[in-house]
């Protein structure tokens, strides 16, 4: 399995923008046949700060993700929504199984 964590921090105002536009990423990727999970995240003390959980299974899963059309409009929609740059931490599933993940 090839987790991926998202980490973005919006701006004040585009809170609700980020989860509506992050929740229907996440609804369009699952169909994607080689994405187990997709979780959208939000830190409980700091409301702008938000975290996506992406499970696949390898990493040509997630290059084809980023060929998708509902990415691109993600993509060009964190242009205004984010705060600062985002970044990613790439891990490699160790407990419970893969079978876990979906």
């Amino acid at each position: 399995m090839f987790i991926v964590h998202c980490f973005v921090r919006t701006h004040e105002d585009k809170v609700q923008d980020f989860i509506d536009i992050s929740s229907a990423n996440s609804k369009a990727s699952l169909q994607e046949p080689g994405c187990k999970r997709f979780d959208v995240i939000q830190q409980l003390d700091d409301p702008t700060q938000f975290v996506l959980v992406e499970g696949y299974g390898s990493p040509e899963d997630l290059d084809f993700h980023k060929t998708q059309p509902h990415y691109f409009a993600w993509k060009e929609a964190m242009e205004s929504i984010q705060a600062e740059p985002r970044y990613t931490r790439k891990y490699q599933n160790l407990q419970p199984g893969d079978e876990s993940w979906g």
